[in-house]
């Protein structure tokens, strides 16, 4: 399981975008993130297994995750049609339409676990339902009740899987409850009372505050940390996310941010300046006029493949003539920072300097 402070990018279609398997090991990744729901649709679930499961067909070594497809089922679905439309929620599970040609699907909590369970990733989730933000307190409880038979039928569905295919796939069950610190509270004591092999923190990247964040995963923390299990946050990690967050028990976090702003020219780095706002202050975008001649690496203090090896100047020429190369080093950088970090990270908690730590990086 994963046990300490663990960053894990993500790699949707079974993949991270312009890096191979042997890049991430340089970089020193030990597992990405997979999407149930876009393997679904394509090349199939189905298809994966007959080619000898996930690990195999991506040709990784290493751990995989996958989600319960949940996530995508409800935001791409509300984000092509006003609530309702384009899902239809009942007991059994949703209807959803497929983003890609229009065809019409049906996800159950078992459906969703056959599929994961024919993926074979080494950790899965449970299937659940994501509240859209922000919720009305009636719905946000239905929505929870529902989350939570989905669980169970999710961890029943699980154990005979692992039986009749002789697996050992670990499930995660996922607290909700949107942003009502009594829901949260409910959730979090009805998942961490049900035999999962972790817990999930759900719902809380969906467009909300980082105050709001932070409170949403202050109130269940307590109840969670007491399972002694690991504790995998849902599509969160930023810089200072993983100070806040790794220093108060979370062993994990997924997220896509350092990736798709490597695509979108931004790289990774200490600007030096602590003033600036957080949003800002571990980014710069590589088109800036300054760095057209500037033969300095991306970042002086990284020892990655890019910054041993390139210079701004001509990661800069690459991105202003638009070459694939561009994407692949900034990406590749990217990730190369946040494990750094991660290790940093993991190294202060061991040793007593991680209060040292976080106030030089976030000043606080």
């Amino acid at each position: 399981m994963l046990n300490q402070p663990t960053f894990v990018p993500v790699g949707t279609q079974a993949t991270i975008k312009s890096l191979t398997p042997e890049d991430l090991k340089n970089i020193g990744v030990e597992i990405f993130f997979c999407n149930t729901y876009h393997l679904y649709l394509r090349p199939g679930d189905k298809t994966i297994k007959k080619l000898g499961g996930l690990h195999k067909f991506a040709r990784w070594d290493g751990k995989l995750i996958t989600d319960s497809g949940g996530f995508q089922v409800f935001s791409l679905g509300r984000e092509r049609g006003s609530e309702g439309k384009l899902i239809k929620i009942t007991e059994d599970g949703v209807e959803f339409t497929s983003h890609l040609d229009g065809s019409k699907h049906f996800f159950t909590p078992e459906k969703s676990l056959q599929i994961q369970h024919n993926l074979a990733a080494d950790f899965i989730i449970a299937f659940d339902e994501c509240t859209p933000y922000p919720s009305k307190k009636e719905y946000a409880q239905q929505a929870l009740d529902r989350t939570h038979r989905w669980a169970i039928r999710s961890l029943q569905e699980h154990k005979k899987l692992n039986k009749k295919l002789n697996q050992d796939l670990k499930l995660y069950g996922v607290v909700q409850g949107s942003f009502y610190k009594d829901l949260r509270q409910e959730s979090a004591k009805f998942i961490c009372d049900q035999d999962f092999d972790g817990i999930a923190i759900g719902g809380v990247s969906v467009g909300e505050s980082k105050k709001e964040m932070r409170q949403a995963v202050d109130w269940v923390l307590p109840t969670i940390l007491k399972t002694k299990k690991p504790i995998h946050l849902l599509g969160v990690g930023e810089i200072d996310d993983l100070f806040d967050f790794f220093g108060r028990g979370i062993t994990s976090m997924d997220c896509t941010i350092p990736t798709r702003i490597g695509r979108s020219g931004y790289f990774l780095n200490r600007t030096g300046n602590i003033k600036t706002d957080l949003k800002n202050r571990f980014k710069t975008k590589i088109e800036n006029l300054k760095f057209k001649d500037n033969q300095e690496p991306l970042d002086p203090n990284c020892n990655c493949y890019v910054c041993k090896n390139f210079d701004k100047a001509y990661i800069h020429h690459l991105f202003k003539t638009q070459e694939l190369l561009a994407y692949r080093l900034l990406t590749y950088h990217n990730l190369a920072f946040m494990i750094n970090l991660q290790n940093k990270i993991r190294k202060s908690l061991k040793d007593g300097t991680f209060e040292k730590l976080k106030k030089e990086w976030l000043g606080k």
